[in-house]
């Protein structure tokens, strides 16, 4: 029969395997510089985070106004449940709310949100029927439970607002709606995605900003009797 695990030592297991916000920080930071790079959050665009731990839930996220391609551990911050700062001197991204209701909503690990060039035009674009449909193209299989091509994948676009509240109220019933999404645009705005853990939602970021390359390209094409 095997030995009782005492549950002092039992928590004390969970707590070692669970990254500590300094490893945290320091991969949000290179993911970030990683984006920066590709053209996908220029300037101060763009924010990420990390689950640091559930109960009580702490999240690692960017601080607001910095700029990503010099992105560093100390620009990183840890918030509780309300979105205030608990660890680190400055005050977090924005739209910190956004990033809580999809911790929430989805049970994510991270989440990550980039203003691309094709992401802001497509769903300019795409506004009018409420988002973009993927379907057809072997890369969706890099989504999170996505086994084949003939996927077809909804990315719904939200309108933008400085209200960050309202908008989180609109992320909120976006979610309830369309459960299965793997993420969503904000109109004239950007990409929002997530994942199981910062390896997971940085391949989606990947996934998506390819595919909506390719839809863009290939209207431009069209357009131009290409």
């Amino acid at each position: 029969m095997p030995k009782a695990v005492p549950a002092r030592e039992h928590d004390l297991e969970k707590e070692v395997a669970t990254p500590g916000f300094s490893v945290v920080a320091q991969a949000l930071a290179e993911v970030g510089r990683h984006f920066y790079d590709r053209g996908w959050v220029m300037g101060t665009s763009g924010n990420f985070s990390a689950v640091i731990r559930r109960d009580p839930l702490r999240l690692a996220i960017t601080a607001t106004g910095v700029d990503k391609g010099l992105l560093a551990t100390d620009q990183i911050v840890q918030v509780g449940p309300d979105g205030k700062t608990v660890e680190g001197s400055r005050r977090p991204s924005d739209e910190v709310k956004l990033h809580l209701t999809i911790v929430r909503r989805c049970g994510a690990g991270a989440v990550l949100h980039t203003h691309s060039v094709w992401a802001t035009l497509l769903s300019e674009t795409f506004a009018g029927d409420g988002g973009v449909e993927l379907e057809g193209y072997e890369m969706l299989k890099g989504l999170a439970r996505v086994r084949t091509h003939t996927h077809k994948e909804w990315v719904p676009i939200i309108e933008n607002s400085q209200d960050t509240e309202a908008l989180s109220r609109s992320v909120e019933e976006t979610l309830e709606h369309h459960p299965t999404s793997h993420g969503f645009l904000v109109r004239r705005h950007g990409l929002y995605t997530w994942g199981q853990d910062l390896v997971e939602a940085k391949r989606h970021v990947e996934i998506f900003e390819f595919l909506l390359e390719v839809v863009g390209r290939t209207m431009s094409a069209s357009a131009k009797g290409l």
